[in-house]
């Protein structure tokens, strides 16, 4: 074996034993020992590589003979699916926490075939850019400069879905659970964040939140600061002679109030855009409100941020912010790329969080690993190993 492969070997046992290490932490919440090795198995086969991560394949990788236990810790298996989700979120600010970090929502599509899983509907899909039969997540992503994963969870329950008590209890949805609008899913998942004392500066979403006014209110009142993309018909108040569309607004500003920035590092470099802000009435908040515009190079299409800013804040941390938002599409793509956080086959309402949650252990697991690696990585190209 040469040197190479050596290495390579000694890395991927190295990998293992620190997965092993962290999943004691989690590991408490299932049980007895054979449930805990079960979940164990379970993100082990999300990190292989097999190409399809349905149980009969995460079996085969884990060397199991049949599903059917995989299948049971999904379904009828006791543990607490909430409790491993927070020690999921307690590990991530552990190895990625930073103070002047971002929450990032977000919702993704789940295409599905037939009527019985839970949630599942035809309804506009973001990830296949129109209407298909699918169920709806909403998540939420954190994003420090340490690293990016997938924090929080829910899954939108359509109205027709709440209300029909029939289809309800063949999914096993929870007499709890209420119709609630993706923008109040978000809420709930960002209170979560704020009572674990996670720390982070920013909020920053889509039109899907932004155009939300409540939303909006509540993170004001909370003294939550935010840029949350908004369509061009939302109306705001730029002083106190009235309302006015974020597009009549755009309407008014000179061809010399742009300022060329970068809103962050895509696949091709930075992604540069022309930028400008304008003030809104803020009236005794303790932070400040801006309209902010974005202007594509290319064909000079605009986009909208309505802001929520700590006074004093300047334009380049308002852009960071907006750019940030891209953070949580990254984490669907790695997510549904190498964890198989699309490719579950439950269809129940506890079947859906507990993939999802073990999903983002998996992901979260790689993100601080990848964390680790650059830290190793700098530190001998700095010489201090």
């Amino acid at each position: 074996m040469n040197a190479m492969a050596k290495q390579f070997v000694t890395q991927a046992a190295n990998w293992q034993s620190e997965l092993q290490t962290w999943f004691v932490r989690i590991g408490r919440h299932f049980g007895r020992q054979a449930m805990r090795q079960r979940a164990l198995d379970y993100v082990t086969g999300l990190l292989s590589p097999v190409e399809r991560k349905t149980s009969w394949q995460l079996s085969e990788a884990v060397k199991r003979q049949t599903p059917y236990s995989l299948q049971h810790l999904l379904d009828r298996a006791r543990w607490d699916v909430d409790a491993v989700r927070d020690d999921v979120r307690t590990y991530m600010i552990e190895h990625l926490g930073e103070p002047d970090a971002v929450l990032a929502v977000d919702e993704t599509g789940f295409i599905k075939k037939g009527r019985h899983s839970v949630g599942v509907q035809r309804q506009y899909s973001g990830t296949a850019g129109r209407i298909e039969n699918c169920q709806i997540g909403v998540f939420l992503a954190y994003a420090s400069t340490r690293g990016r994963a997938l924090m929080d969870r829910e899954l939108y329950l359509p109205k027709e879905w709440a209300d029909d008590m029939v289809r309800r209890a063949a999914a096993k949805v929870p007499e709890a659970v209420d119709f609630a609008t993706k923008p109040q899913l978000a809420q709930r998942m960002i209170e979560r964040a704020v009572a674990a004392q996670v720390p982070f500066a920013w909020v920053t979403g889509d039109a899907v939140y932004g155009d939300n006014r409540s939303l909006r209110a509540w993170l004001e009142q909370q003294d939550l600061h935010f840029v949350l993309a908004v369509a061009s018909n939302q109306y705001v108040w730029p002083d106190s002679t009235g309302q006015k569309t974020v597009a009549q607004l755009a309407a008014t500003v000179q061809p010399q109030d742009w300022t060329r920035l970068s809103a962050g590092d895509g696949a091709k470099g930075p992604r540069w855009y022309d930028w400008l802000r304008l003030p809104l009435l803020s009236w005794q908040m303790p932070g400040e409100r801006w309209l902010l515009l974005r202007r594509r190079l290319t064909d000079g299409e605009l986009a909208y941020y309505v802001c929520y800013v700590p006074p004093g804040t300047d334009l380049q941390t308002m852009v960071r912010v907006a750019g940030t938002r891209w953070t949580v599409e990254e984490c669907f793509a790695a997510a549904k790329g190498e964890i198989g956080l699309d490719h579950y086959e439950v269809r129940s309402w506890h079947g859906w969080y507990r993939h999802m949650t073990l999903a983002m252990a998996a992901l979260a697991y790689l993100a601080v690993l990848c964390r680790h690696e650059k830290d190793a990585s700098s530190a001998k190209k700095t010489g201090n190993c």
